[in-house]
């Protein structure tokens, strides 16, 4: 080509101040020029503060320092997430990073442990679980220390101020040559002939033209879904929360290693804390519960004074039919929306991106290549929401709101994965979908599912064998655990962010 190939990123925030650095950090700047259009008079949803341990792909990948990343933006650790009274009222379970016991030859674990619970071995998979076991007790590590020569080692992700982690990415970005123009767009207009987005209009009159243009311009898809029209799929039949209403507290004294998830009348509410605060929301059904009563619910489970007003967000769960459609890919809530259960938001921002760095243009774009991103992207989504809608479908809770959820009709491809593992404790992970095995293992189990039987191996040991390898898991578990770092103090060994 005679000039670069130019990308135009609509939209700051994570998803556009992500997209810049992966751009930034791998497009040749002979071949690319990448500008970020974004206006400080639109602020981000920034709810997105809880992450999967994938994050540490893209920080490693753009040459982040770990605990200069946790500095910046005031993180802490996470090692799962609890689930309070989904199963039951008063129950808890954690869906934990990293193993739960290990396999016994090609036998995975939880078939030794179902055959255990009918020997009256009643100890809960936590127990089985070194990630589990290190965040109820407020500990961790990394490296080294964490690792566990027998179940693998502590497997960790982030919870972390997202208006920081976007202020971090974009001074990366534009470290490395990403151009940023401040302006807000007033619209798009469309090449006569191809269809295709030609160029934006900002409201200063000005105009900006691209070859491709990535839309980061959240629940508004000012690109996908206003100029090309791309229609949208409603899940909320499936995922029937549509509100959440947000409000940060004071940082809490005991910094959990893990985020909370307590089911509500109507909903469920988030708790995350970081260095500095504590992020929390309430999400719900507005055919449920008004807004009154769902802010009160709110501020009545805080633990620590609310540092601002609550403030309500409305969304529709679902997501465009299409998140690339002719020279527009659509990244973060521009492309969709699935609630912040398990904390997959972040992650498939970062997932979309990978996917346009692999088939990324440079000249003409093919119709074969944005078929099979789309295909990519409509699994990915969709195999998340299944994981998403089993929370809500086997729930133990006895409000209307949950017994309309546990009666709802759920896609087959959650009903399969249901039916397989009431049976006899089977799990099977399809293709590349996000959750492995021993996550669903956990929901179901955590949720009150268990299964009628399990795999015929794993009565091959003796009584007595099993009760000692079930014993030795545990203990295992236990030791491991006895020796780690409390959390708050290795975060301020390591990376505790300035006061202020």
């Amino acid at each position: 080509m005679s000039k670069p190939f130019r990308i135009v990123i609509v939209g700051g925030g994570t998803a556009g101040w992500m997209a810049a650095s992966v751009c930034a950090r791998f497009l040749p700047p002979q071949l690319y020029s990448v500008t970020l259009i974004e206006s400080d008079e639109i602020g981000t949803v920034g709810v997105g503060e809880s992450t999967i341990p994938q994050l540490q792909l893209i920080n490693a990948a753009l040459g982040i320092a770990e605990d200069d990343f946790v500095r910046a933006t005031h993180a802490t650790y996470k090692l799962g997430i609890e689930f309070v009274g989904w199963g039951a009222p008063e129950g808890r379970y954690i869906h934990a990073f990293g193993n739960t016991g290990r396999p016994v030859g090609q036998t995975p674990f939880q078939h030794f442990w179902l055959r255990g619970l009918r020997l009256g071995e009643d100890a809960p998979l936590d127990a089985y679980c070194l990630n589990a076991a290190a965040a109820y007790a407020h500990k961790f590590a990394r490296g080294p220390e964490a690792q566990s020569q027998m179940l693998g080692g502590l497997v960790h992700a982030f919870q972390f101020d997202s208006g920081l982690y976007g202020r971090f990415l974009r001074k990366y970005a534009e470290a490395r040559g990403v151009h940023r123009i401040e302006g807000k767009i007033t619209h798009a207009e469309r090449d006569a002939q191809s269809g295709d987005v030609a160029r934006v209009v900002l409201a200063d009159g000005s105009a900006h033209g691209a070859d491709l243009f990535l839309d980061c311009s959240g629940f508004r898809s000012l690109l996908l879904g206003e100029a090309l029209e791309t229609s949208f799929e409603d899940w909320s039949h499936w995922l029937p929360c549509d509100r959440a209403v947000v409000a940060p507290s004071a940082a809490a004294d005991a910094l959990t290693p893990y985020t909370r998830a307590t089911a509500k009348k109507a909903g469920w509410q988030w708790r995350i804390p970081l260095q500095h605060r504590v992020g929390n929301g309430h999400v719900y059904s507005s055919a449920a519960l008004g807004d009154d009563e769902a802010r009160a619910i709110l501020l009545d489970g805080l633990d620590g004074d609310t540092l601002a007003d609550p403030r309500i967000l409305k969304f529709t769960a679902g997501r465009r039919k299409v998140s690339w459609n002719r020279n527009v890919v659509a990244l973060g809530l521009a492309a969709g929306f699935m609630e912040p259960l398990e904390s997959t938001s972040i992650h498939l921002v970062q997932s979309a991106i990978e996917r346009v760095l692999k088939f990324l243009p440079l000249g003409p774009i093919r119709d074969a290549d944005i078929a099979a991103y789309n295909a990519q992207t409509a699994f990915e989504w969709e195999r998340v929401r299944d994981f998403l809608i089993l929370h809500y479908h086997v729930n133990g809770r006895s409000e209307p709101f949950w017994r309309d959820c546990a009666a709802m009709g759920i896609p087959d491809t959650l009903a399969e994965k249901i039916d397989l593992f009431r049976a006899n404790g089977r799990i099977h992970r399809f293709n590349e979908e996000l959750f492995a095995e021993v996550g669903w293992l956990q929901v179901m189990v955590g949720q009150g599912l268990i299964p009628a039987g399990y795999h015929p191996l794993a009565d091959a040991p003796s009584d007595a064998e099993l009760r000692e390898f079930l014993s030795l898991i545990r203990q295992t578990v236990a030791k491991h655990v006895g020796g780690l770092s409390d959390h708050k103090a290795f975060l301020q060994r390591h990376s505790w962010a300035a006061a202020g």
